[in-house]
């Protein structure tokens, strides 16, 4: 039987620390999963929602955007994904009468755990201009309120129209047909805080801005590298991927500053052998220094180079430009400089150096780790040098690999949801619907809250998301939400924006995946694009938490058909009766969406084409890959101070908390944690158990502090320190960006830590 939310906000000010894990997965995930689950839906309910996760005429798990293969487990699940489905098909639910108990002041005390722990949302609400508690509204009613917002302001380019990565493919491409038919491109979303470098780098390079893999790449692979990621937390399906490559011969390298559980072993909790040995991962381990990755793979590079025969001299003259302007400058790499960037030993990299000559066929994987810093474009460029002067693009068993976290964040950018968007994006929306979308650029999310903050946006609209709990500076953020006149948010579940809002609010409840969609043209289903590009329908199977529930689809259409009138000639209203309509549309608008009903229909959807993988064609402005020769960046740290990346816990996705433990890196009962090198304590004067806090130090001189986080040593690389976001979000300067991308630099923060008052 399902649990009751908690009444109070849990104590923290005291987590339990034992010795990290060295083994992911096995039989106390499945106890964890279970445990989860059952307070969340009961236990008739976890067995019919967990057994339609992922499967071909299921729905697809709302939280990574990890592929699935083409021969599934019954239990094609994992346990965070298992956690995510838990959250969104809980039997909480969040009514009117919780509202108009807890007024907003006394929500904006409670942490994020504790109101994602209260349930599910069940009708809209609205915050009126001063008032403190929300209160029930029409449908009707709320999306008069937004067009009254927007209809009085005196330009489009005054709204902003944010998205989070678990929108579907229909609902995204209506939600920037509607802002485009308004009259503006400011559509930022979550992939601006996170791969925006990826696809920066690679759109340059490859000119395609997605990963060039299958599943099937990752199995023949001879070596994998796998940098700056964790997938045992992040992406824990991808542990069964690794597997199955080193079963087949693979040689893994995790390039991390700190040891992570799930690249150490990992036992699948779905054999025999993984209930009890299970399979040791890496190969190597480099414990790299934060933002040292660029300079390794400048070394790497430079090192191929100096080897007879390890170019691939043909694909290099036949498939590539710019190559001896790179060449120049990794022959300048230097064994010193790079050994004090990476903090690695020599013999480490020479390791690293065989492995990779004796591979024919490497595949490179990372995530956020190599994609929040100043230098992550460069970085990443850096790689595509390494696969490109051994033929590693184009080839099977062989590409990138930059592993997406939101399970649909890469479609909702194949649907246009972009700040940028592409000229034939734009001709082709405008040969379909018949008007001219606007082509001056949008604010990304970072441009979204300096406008907010500085009064030159007026109107917040988020689908789906945690946007202030997600974003750079917290106090900077939520004050500049706290100056727009409407913040709305299209959310299946309560969460801390919905608390730091504009001098109006609304709050819409929107179905989740796991949920039937029925709309008069009968029950629909929607579609995603997971983290390879590969497109499938997703039906949710539950019964809707509320009859007051509206589709993502449909809160897009009725509020344009509100907003943009009678004379609007876009059939919003048949676009929401069938979203098989929504889908014509965009087989005519989006390239590789041809027959898009039809292939959909196919058990296990289809691949878009990816013209480097497909064909070797380089889609870039020479025509061919690009390398590049960019100058090594790294961080370089003063005295006294330690270099922090944020990161999530085990009981953690993105900005949802689902618990206080992070079980493998063996942190119980709180999240107010730092994790620092034992050497790096000493020399600090920092007993572990001590509390300080965390004060980030950037070129503005203002003073970004985080209170009261317990030290724990920790086999962290020297110099480097880790803490959970959201809470330290707090630390990152709005305006410590990725240089070409603008993605918050997250992962290289200079912090000191100063004793705690609570210590």
């Amino acid at each position: 039987m399902a649990t009751k939310p908690p009444q109070g906000d849990p104590v923290q000010d005291a987590p339990k620390v034992a010795e990290r894990k060295r083994t992911a997965a096995g039989l106390p995930a499945i106890g964890h999963t279970l445990r989860m689950a059952h307070q969340q839906m009961g236990v008739r309910r976890t067995a019919l929602t967990l057994l339609s996760v992922n499967q071909k005429d299921g729905f697809d798990c709302p939280g990574c955007a990890w592929p699935e293969p083409e021969h599934r487990h019954r239990a094609e699940f994992c346990e965070n994904g298992a956690k995510a489905v838990a959250e969104e098909a809980t039997l909480r639910r969040v009514t009117p009468e919780f509202f108009a108990a807890h007024p907003v002041s006394d929500l904006a005390r409670r942490s994020g755990y504790w109101l994602g722990q209260q349930g599910r949302l069940t009708h809209p609400m609205y915050l009126p201009e001063g008032a403190d508690h929300y209160e029930p509204v029409s449908w009707e009613r709320a999306f008069d309120i937004v067009a009254e917002e927007l209809t009085a302001l005196s330009s489009p380019d005054e709204a902003v129209f944010y998205t989070s990565g678990r929108t579907s493919n229909e609902a995204a491409f209506l939600y920037q047909l509607f802002a485009r038919k308004l009259g503006t491109n400011n559509l930022p979303d979550c992939s601006n805080m996170c791969h925006e470098s990826s696809g920066s780098a690679l759109s340059e390079t490859i000119g395609v801005g997605k990963g060039s893999v299958l599943l099937e790449d990752l199995y023949r692979a001879d070596l994998i590298v796998v940098a700056g990621q964790n997938p045992g937390t992040n992406h824990p399906r991808m542990l069964s991927a690794l597997e199955k490559a080193k079963a087949n011969g693979a040689r893994v390298v995790s390039v991390n500053p700190l040891p992570e559980a799930g690249l150490e072993r990992f036992k699948n909790p779905q054999t025999p052998k993984g209930l009890t040995a299970g399979t040791a991962l890496t190969d190597l381990f480099l414990q790299i220094r934060i933002g040292g990755d660029q300079a390794l793979f400048r070394l790497l590079n430079k090192l191929i180079l100096d080897t007879p025969g390890a170019v691939d001299e043909e694909f290099v003259r036949e498939h590539t430009h710019g190559f001896e302007e790179f060449a120049q400058a990794a022959r300048a790499a230097d064994w010193k400089s790079t050994l004090a960037a990476t903090g690695l030993a020599r013999e480490d990299v020479e390791r690293f150096l065989r492995l990779v000559l004796d591979s024919e066929r490497i595949v490179v994987c990372w995530a956020m780790g190599l994609t929040q810093h100043k230098h992550s474009v460069p970085m990443i460029r850096e790689i595509v040098n390494f696969l490109l002067l051994r033929g590693n693009i184009g080839r099977p068993g062989a590409g990138v690999c930059p592993v997406r976290g939101h399970s649909n964040v890469q479609g909702d950018r194949t649907m246009g949801i972009f700040e940028r968007p592409a000229p034939a994006f734009l001709d082709a929306l405008e040969r379909e619907f018949g008007f001219a979308p606007p082509r001056e650029h949008g604010y990304d999310v970072v441009r979204a809250i300096r406008a907010l903050r500085d009064g030159e946006a007026k109107v917040f609209f988020a689908m789906g998301g945690n946007f202030v709990s997600a974003s750079p500076d917290t106090e900077v953020t939520e004050a500049a939400m706290r100056r727009a006149r409407l913040t709305v948010h299209v959310s299946t579940k309560l969460n801390r924006s919905h608390v730091v809002t504009g001098a109006r609010a609304l709050i819409l409840p929107t179905l989740g995946r796991t949920e039937r969609d029925l709309q008069a043209g009968g029950e629909q289903c929607v579609t995603v694009e997971d983290s390879m590009g590969m497109v499938h329908a997703s039906r949710g199977r539950l019964e809707p938490a509320s009859p007051h529930l509206l589709s993502e689809p449909a809160i897009v259409c009725r509020l344009a058909g509100r907003v943009l009138g009678a004379e609007d000639d876009v059939p919003w209203e048949e676009f929401e009766k069938d979203y098989a309509a929504v889908r014509d549309r965009i087989a005519r608008v989006v390239p590789g969406f041809e027959d898009f009903n039809a292939r959909v229909a196919r058990p296990g959807g289809f691949a878009l084409p990816h013209a480097p993988r497909d064909e070797r064609r380089f889609p870039t402005a020479t025509g061919k890959a690009n390398f590049t020769a960019a100058p090594v960046e790294y961080p370089h740290l003063p005295e006294g101070r330690l270099l922090l990346q944020t990161l999530r816990s085990h009981d953690q996705y993105n900005t949802t908390v689902y618990g206080l433990d992070d079980r493998y890196r063996g942190i119980r009962n709180g999240r107010r944690v730092v994790l620092v090198n034992p050497d790096d304590a000493r020399e600090l004067k920092l007993a572990d158990g001590s509390y300080v806090d965390l004060v980030s130090e950037w070129k503005d001189g203002v003073e970004r502090r985080a209170p009261g986080f317990r030290v724990v040593h920790y086999p962290t690389a020297r110099g480097c320190a880790a803490a959970y976001y959201p809470e330290t979000n707090v630390l990152v300067p709005l305006d410590a960006t990725a240089d070409v991308s603008n993605t918050p630099a997250s992962k290289s923060v200079v912090v000191r830590l100063e004793q705690s008052a609570t210590d």
